[in-house]
């Protein structure tokens, strides 16, 4: 299956989503595009005979479309308690289900991944561990144990020191998330801690992966309800690819050694 085709089917996925999150997940169909192809670069087998996992990702697009793009076989471990899931219901997730999605729901950093069935090519994992209230060295652990050998990793996070945040701190603006989200709610889903470029190599290292790949991107601006921020994340992004310590999207790439 070709980009244009791919972009197809994830537009198509899109609209199937409950009439007041298809704006949203059409417009998320650029970044999904670009992480399904991000993983897929060096592993070079055919979709068809790809198992994936994803970590933390949700009622998002990603695995859904990784299972409609024609994957193996696509598991989604997630607990499914963030505001939209208790908004809209557990019957978002047919939609995953009917294209042969395995939905694992579950605390992944209390319960681990040690029981799931089989090993897979890549387990990733997009805008989730900035979530997660307790260490992930235990589950990264077992990552590592449940990839086949030459098996990739995925980890993107937000970029705790971006650009953005270089300028914008000293002068007063830049907060994780709203006093709202914090104050207001009796379980706080929000950001507990953002990484930058050295924690994400610190990550790998301890993992022991090799042929490592940082990758940065600018999503946030890209989808930012500023009009001024996401005219400039288009006229930078692509300088700032070269600096991913700039951007605010960062990923690495592993691979565990044959």
């Amino acid at each position: 299956m070709n980009d244009a085709k791919l972009r197809e089917v994830l537009i198509t996925l899109a609209n199937r989503y409950p009439d007041e999150l298809i704006r949203d997940q059409v417009r998320d169909v650029v970044r999904i595009h670009s992480n399904i192809q991000l993983v897929l670069h060096g592993l070079a087998k055919p979709p068809e005979t790809i198992e994936i996992c994803d970590l933390g990702g949700g009622i998002g697009l990603f695995s859904v479309g990784c299972a409609a793009y024609g994957m193996k076989r696509t598991v989604l471990v997630d607990d499914f308690e963030d505001p939209i899931n208790h908004a809209v219901g557990s019957t978002i997730l047919d939609l995953h289900r009917g294209y042969g999605v395995d939905v694992v729901s579950r605390d992944v950093i209390r319960s681990g991944l040690k029981d799931l069935e089989g090993r897979f090519d890549i387990i990733t994992s997009f805008d989730s561990m900035e979530h997660w209230h307790h260490s992930p060295k235990q589950l990264f652990c077992e990552v590592v144990e449940k990839l086949k050998p030459g098996g990739i990793f995925c980890l993107g996070v937000p970029n705790c020191v971006n650009l953005r945040k270089r300028l914008t701190v000293p002068l007063g603006f830049g907060k994780w998330s709203s006093m709202q989200d914090w104050y207001e709610t009796k379980v706080f889903r929000g950001h507990v801690r953002e990484a930058d470029v050295s924690d994400l190599r610190y990550i790998v290292r301890d993992m022991g992966l090799a042929e490592v790949r940082l990758v940065g991107r600018n999503w946030l601006g890209y989808f930012s309800g500023n009009g001024l921020i996401r005219v400039t994340a288009r006229l930078f992004d692509y300088p700032l690819r070269f600096r991913p310590q700039l951007c605010s999207d960062i990923y690495v790439l592993g691979r565990k050694p044959l």
